[in-house]
């Protein structure tokens, strides 16, 4: 089962070459790469089943020091870079017959740069390592989002769970006014954080050191440059160029909003005589030990054990049986999250077994 892992971890990369395999055959071949994530995903997720299966204490150790893991997340941060040059030349050839292809060709973009990309730049940005920490920043510029960086790992990993946290989904609160509450109050959050920082250092809110700024401009720089370079090439203003670089961006910050809602939905931590939360821990988010579906997301759907221990390295990611259990990987439940009705017939009593369970366990401790 460990090569078979070591293996699959690279089965990501499929995904960027369906958006150009499709674009190439052009027409409703554009829809290629969504119907491969949300149906051929899902069918081979159901038949392969859950992975339960957790490496030993001591493999851990071994296994988390292995530089293949690192290296393919390595990888894709150059693989980025290009897919979204390759994705700005594709929109200046103009190889769509209708506004809906175009539509279709950026969802499926979206799905790259937003479903892998930014799971890898979540992947690196939690490691101490500064040349990851780097890698992460540039994959989130590639898709307007670099805020994650600070709002993810300051804010939501310390307030997860609790109403203080933009990221997490409130019971019966349907995708469309989290999406709101998430993107606003997040990037908002993200500048108090980055302030309280700079205070502590005794420093201006507008000074260089405010990553928050560089956050805000370097996504413009990168549009600008590009935008410029093929302007150049072609003798013209490729105005297509910042349509596209921004809308695809919109669909990839969408569907990391989208995994947000499903890992953390309705969940609340515990208040103590204190007034304060308890430690988060593995019954603090929705977990999916989903065999395939965790391939291409870098086990992120094992999120109970990332929340558990953030800086633990996607491979060694443990599954837990007292965790919170979706019914189904993430593709599944990002399209029933998209109806309400639907979400909130699955999900809701699935949550109520986990109030229950909840109960029961402070009960009896």
């Amino acid at each position: 089962m460990h090569l078979l892992k070591k293996i699959g971890f690279f089965t990501a990369f499929i995904l960027p070459a369906l958006v150009i395999t499709g674009y190439y055959l052009g027409g409703l071949w554009n829809s290629l790469t969504i119907i491969f994530v949300f149906f051929i995903i899902t069918t081979i997720d159901h038949a392969s089943g859950i992975d339960i299966e957790n490496a030993s204490d001591s493999e851990a150790k071994i296994i988390s020091e292995e530089f293949y893991y690192r290296f393919i997340t390595y990888i894709w941060t150059f693989v980025q870079i290009a897919f979204v040059i390759w994705g700005c030349y594709a929109v200046i050839l103009n190889k769509f017959h209708t506004a809906i292809e175009w539509v279709i060709f950026v969802i499926g973009f979206g799905l790259v740069t937003g479903g892998i990309g930014i799971t890898v730049a979540h992947e690196l940005g939690h490691k101490k390592s500064k040349l990851e920490r780097f890698y992460s920043k540039v994959v989130l510029m590639t898709v307007c989002y670099m805020h994650f960086f600070i709002e993810h790992n300051r804010g939501h990993h310390m307030q997860v769970a609790t109403p203080a946290d933009p990221a997490t989904a409130r019971k019966n609160e349907n995708f469309y006014s989290f999406w709101i509450r998430s993107v606003f109050d997040g990037y908002s959050h993200a500048w108090q954080i980055e302030k309280e920082s700079l205070q502590r250092k005794n420093s201006t809110v507008w000074s260089v050191q405010n990553e928050m700024i560089w956050f805000a401009i370097l996504p413009i720089i990168f549009c600008s440059v590009l935008t410029i370079s093929f302007s150049q090439i072609t003798g013209r203003l490729v105005w297509e160029i910042p349509v596209f670089f921004f809308v695809q961006s919109i669909v990839a910050f969408t569907l990391l909003e989208l995994v947000n809602y499903i890992e953390h939905y309705g969940i609340i931590r515990k208040l103590d005589a204190a007034g304060k939360y308890e430690r988060v821990n593995p019954l603090h988010s929705w977990n999916a030990s989903h065999l395939v579906s965790n391939f291409f997301l870098f086990q992120l759907q094992r999120h109970s054990d990332h929340h558990a221990n953030a800086i633990k390295r996607y491979q060694v990611l443990k599954h837990y049986d007292e965790s919170p259990q979706l019914p189904f990987g993430y593709p599944t439940m990002i399209l029933i999250a998209l109806f309400p009705p639907l979400w909130f017939s699955v999900m809701n009593p699935l949550l109520s077994e986990w109030e229950n369970k909840i109960y029961v366990h402070y009960r009896i401790a």
